[in-house]
């Protein structure tokens, strides 16, 4: 049998969250805001290579019921932890505290950091991205908690979407320590409703892409595969220095500026194969981007899959950051029907996504799980990626 993850409406999360706040503090929130998670279509660990890649906002969101207090004590709790957090902005710093308190934590200490006064906050929040999928709960769980400061607290309305998405993203490089690039923030705060979001990570501009493979009779399964992330922040933290440290071998700031038509050339510049290898994936993955926003521009899903499939194997053998179960539901997917499948977010476990004719989602669906217990894997979760709005105050 099976199980899909189905996004609850706003209304059914916030009034109960609120009223919880309210039963937890003796006192009700001053609003409740959401902020939803990520599913990256294509363009896999291109971010931090001042790429290009092509996320949408999900509708499974991450909500945060937020009141400033008049005193400096911020607490922090979650619907799905038993632990909460308690203290002040003092003791928040790189790499402190640890756990899932760190993200939001994070957001208010990034914003002190540049000059804002941030007040004591109780914040209560309910997250419903799947967790561990791949699907950027951390973003979503981040941003909940940016736009409400934005709302609430003097001055930080002022600042561009584009710099509360790096004060998000400063809040997981440094205090939770987390070595991920921009797209999940970004996706998470600029989102629009039926787009996909062409998002250049040199200098984060964004082009929303009309996504209409829905008119054509296709949408977008995402497989969560529940495989676990094991080692994933070593190995993504290590997969990172080879870029960096490839592109200052190759005299340029970015993998962004290494020009595709003389890739070899530039290949034979490197003197070790993985770090080759990680450069080429890259590289591709970047122009792999480019035709995929073509081919849906001009409607062409057939191209639009033979892309995700060259991007999965990219991944999965020159990036190196598929596992048994990735490839397993790319394979399963192609062969149940999807025109296309890859993984998609960091990997090493996750979620995949396919590309399939809505008539036969559930027979994929059905396929993948087929697949799934023939391995003795335990069983994936679906859901089908709507592309939603970016986060917002909904009560």
């Amino acid at each position: 049998m099976t199980t899909w993850l189905e996004a609850p409406r706003d209304e059914d999360v916030a009034g109960p969250l609120a009223r919880r706040f309210e039963e937890a503090w003796g006192t009700a929130p001053a609003g409740v805001w959401a902020a939803p998670g990520r599913v990256n279509v294509i363009g896999e660990h291109t971010d931090y290579n001042g790429g290009l890649c092509l996320p949408m906002a999900l509708p499974h969101r991450t909500y945060a019921a937020v009141r400033a207090r008049d005193d400096d004590r911020v607490r922090v709790r979650s619907a799905q932890e038993d632990e909460g957090w308690e203290g002040t902005l003092a003791e928040v710093g790189p790499g402190r505290p640890k756990g899932w308190a760190a993200y939001p934590l994070g957001v208010l200490w990034a914003l002190s950091e540049k000059g804002f006064h941030i007040p004591g906050l109780d914040v209560l929040v309910d997250g419903r991205v799947p967790l561990g999928s791949g699907l950027s709960s951390s973003a979503a769980l981040e941003c909940s908690v940016a736009v409400a400061v934005r709302d609430l607290v003097d001055g930080v309305g002022a600042l561009p979407l584009t710099e509360l998405a790096q004060v998000c993203v400063t809040a997981e490089n440094v205090v939770a320590g987390a070595s991920t690039g921009g797209m999940d923030q970004a996706t998470s705060l600029r989102a629009e409703p039926g787009h996909a979001m062409l998002l250049d990570c040199r200098d984060f501009g964004v082009e929303q892409v009309p996504w209409r493979v829905g008119e054509q009779g296709y949408e977008l399964l995402v497989i969560d595969t529940r495989a676990p992330h094991a080692l994933v922040d070593g190995q993504y933290a290590a997969r990172r220095r080879a870029c960096e440290d490839a592109a200052g071998v190759l005299g340029v700031e970015t993998l962004r500026e290494v020009d595709a038509t003389a890739l070899d050339d530039q290949l034979a510049r490197l003197d070790d194969e993985t770090v080759r290898r990680r450069v080429r994936h890259v590289v591709t993955e970047i122009e792999r981007v480019r035709q995929f926003a073509d081919a849906l521009a001009a409607g062409d899903t057939d191209a639009a899959g033979a892309l995700m499939l060259a991007s999965h194997v990219s991944l999965r053998d020159d990036y190196e950051v598929s596992c048994a179960e990735l490839d397993t539901a790319v394979e399963a997917a192609e062969q149940a029907g999807a025109v296309g499948a890859r993984m998609t977010g960091g990997g090493f476990g996750g979620s995949a996504v396919a590309l399939v004719r809505e008539a036969d989602a559930a027979g994929v669906a059905d396929g993948v799980a087929e697949a799934f217990a023939a391995r003795g894997f335990a069983a994936p979760q679906f859901l089908t990626a709507t592309p939603s709005g970016p986060a917002a105050r909904v009560v």
